[in-house]
């Protein structure tokens, strides 16, 4: 049995290398994210280059996920490190000045009218919190609550009910044009309120385009989260800014309910944000990360995010092979047939058109998770043109390995995000048996099937099939 939860790495300084990439896909990388906050369009571009050059040489597809900035407010500070100390007073301004110990310097216009009296502000990821005081007409004046240390340009975090900037950002809509001519596989949208927000990244539906990711960091995202499984390809728990705006107490219960209605709708979900943060200068993690990591596979997460761990950590490489360690272990121990039967029991996807073929389609992959129960197959094959039948495959959670045998690579891609699947790239012309017998033989001489075995196929009669519309349970030729 494969790893099923998938890997998402963060690329930065410590990870950019042609040798450090190829040490991280053998490690068991599946998708590789870029960020765009503090990089050029074009260090982007040339990032993807070097990726896809480093990926030809491996044997299987490796996904690019580039993750928008979004109208992030960020305060203007110098390299050189400012102590915020507890309990001074600061004034808090719009503009790009240099910021210190008692002035702070924003990029968001007229910042004083975002703001009320009583506002707790989070900068640096949580690092120092701010509470305002008092609010003028050209500044407001807040009292550091709990110091820290600044430098460079760290996130300000305002609650989202105060800022009217929309996502996608004019800066983010720049970014996106470009990495789609540069053929993607993802593109994540931060700070998402509603379903809308998703549908102004005007490019076509995946496979053809990229699949749009909502990042669920804010309460209107929480309130929300049914227009926006609607408008998005795949959902990211992002917990670093959505443990600032909800309670941390609740921050757990909110993030099973996330990864929960995603799967159910068929949608990928990413669990992000501090999995295994102290490994960015230490060997090994803490045990309390260990828990949280195995924790999100309990709850059904399709894939985790490693940050600062693989950008600019110490030991990138060794911080993949022990997340994969972790995410194999509590895999042994998820309790797959309870998963099963609550999504059947769950309400059908929020776009789901309502014809009976659909129907049909929804009822051949409910019916291969349950053969894979039957028949205790170690592996599901679903043939698949644009990656649909993998993913609602995966939703159910089957004890099986997913083949998804597809003649896209770019879909083969875009499926290194769902849970247990296997993509491999492959022709399937012909019909009938001897299209099924072609695509196990197939499969078995890349290593995934052996002769004999009885094995449930989900796949439509021809290549011209508009759905997968059949299930066959087959043995393996020889």
């Amino acid at each position: 049995m494969t790893r099923r939860t998938k890997i998402v790495a963060t690329i930065g300084p410590a990870s950019d290398s042609p040798e450090v990439l190829n040490e991280l896909i053998d490690a068991g990388v599946d998708v590789f994210r870029l960020g765009t906050a503090h990089d050029p369009v074009e260090r982007v571009l040339e990032r993807v280059e070097t990726i896809r050059s480093v990926a030809k040489g491996h044997e299987r597809p490796v996904g690019i996920l580039v993750d928008l900035a979004g109208p992030k407010v960020r305060a203007a500070f110098g390299d050189e490190a400012v102590e915020l100390v507890g309990q001074t007073t600061v004034k808090i301004h719009s503009g790009e000045d240099q910021s210190s110990a008692t002035d702070i310097y924003v990029n968001v216009d007229d910042i004083a009218k975002s703001l009320m009296e009583g506002d707790r502000l989070h900068m640096g990821d949580g690092s120092a919190t701010l509470v305002v005081t008092e609010v003028g007409a050209e500044f407001a004046t807040a009292t550091v609550e709990r110091g820290g240390i600044m430098r460079g340009r760290p996130g300000v975090h305002v609650p989202s009910s105060r800022l009217t900037a929309s996502s996608p950002t004019p800066e983010d809509l720049k970014y996106f044009d470009a990495v789609v001519a540069a053929d993607v596989d993802f593109v994540a949208v931060s700070f998402v309120k509603r379903g809308r927000d998703m549908r102004a990244l005007d490019s076509e539906r995946p496979p053809h385009g990229p699949m749009l990711i909502a990042k669920i960091e804010t309460q209107a995202a929480i309130d929300n989260l049914e227009s926006i499984l609607t408008h998005s390809d795949a959902i990211m728990v992002a917990r670093g800014d959505l443990g600032l705006e909800v309670s941390l107490a609740g921050l757990p219960v909110l993030q099973k309910k996330i990864i929960t209605e995603s799967v159910a709708a068929g949608r990928p979900v990413i669990t992000a944000t501090q999995m295994l943060e102290s490994m960015t200068t230490a060997p090994s993690p803490t045990r309390a990360e260990v828990t949280d990591v195995a924790n999100s596979v309990f709850d059904g997460t399709s894939a985790v995010m490693l940050s600062g761990e693989t950008a600019v950590g110490h030991d990138p490489v060794l911080v993949v092979r022990t997340m994969a360690e972790i995410l194999q272990e509590a895999e042994h121990n998820f309790d797959y047939d309870a998963w099963a039967v609550r999504m059947r029991g769950m309400a059908p996807r929020p776009d789901e058109e309502v014809n009976d073929t659909r129907r049909v389609a929804a009822a051949m992959r409910g019916a291969a998770s349950q053969a894979v129960m039957a028949l205790g197959s170690r592996v599901l094959v679903a043939v698949t043109g644009t990656g649909r039948t993998a993913r609602e495959i995966s939703r159910f959670r089957p004890r099986a390995d997913i083949v998804a045998i597809t003649p896209s690579e770019r879909v083969a891609r875009q499926l290194c995000l769902s849970w247990a699947v296997v993509p491999i790239v492959g022709s399937l012309d012909g019909t009938g048996t001897g299209r099924a017998m072609a695509i196990l033989s197939r499969i078995r001489d890349a290593g995934h099937l052996k002769p004999g075995e009885l094995v449930p196929m989900v796949l439509g009669n021809s290549n011209s099939a508009l759905v997968s519309n059949v299930m066959r349970i087959e043995n393996v030729p020889s």
